[in-house]
């Protein structure tokens, strides 16, 4: 969920409080990712990459940062999990059990959640 909320793909509505804080979080995040934006493109380098924006939801932009910025996101939730949250054990390619679920024993961070469809989560 937070891939798709960060990409701006995120499906789920819920009811009308629901939706109404979606939609601030959603504003907040265009707000950002304008600064981002403006930032990047200044030396217009990237500025041919992201110039048909014109809505200025920023989608590209936002699939760009979340594939750069994916594994730290990922990081920064498992680490802070309690030391008992079983939900991320077991989770990388053996049965091994993960280094306090921040990693797999081979370092890769667990963002096996992000490849499952929404729909299927």
């Amino acid at each position: 969920d937070i891939g798709d909320i960060v990409r701006g793909r995120d499906i789920f509505r819920g009811n009308d409080e629901e939706k109404k804080k979606r939609d601030q979080l959603e504003n907040k995040l265009k707000e950002i990712f304008e600064k981002i934006h403006s930032e990047v493109t200044t030396n217009g380098k990237l500025k041919a990459r992201y110039k048909d924006d014109r809505e200025k939801n920023y989608y590209k932009l936002r699939e760009d940062w979340w594939n750069a910025n994916r594994a730290k996101v990922w990081e920064a939730i498992t680490c802070g999990a309690p030391d008992n949250a079983e939900y991320f054990r077991k989770t990388c390619s053996s049965e091994s059990v993960h280094y306090k679920k921040c990693h797999c024993n081979n370092g890769d961070v667990l963002t096996n959640f992000d490849y499952v469809p929404q729909f299927l989560r």
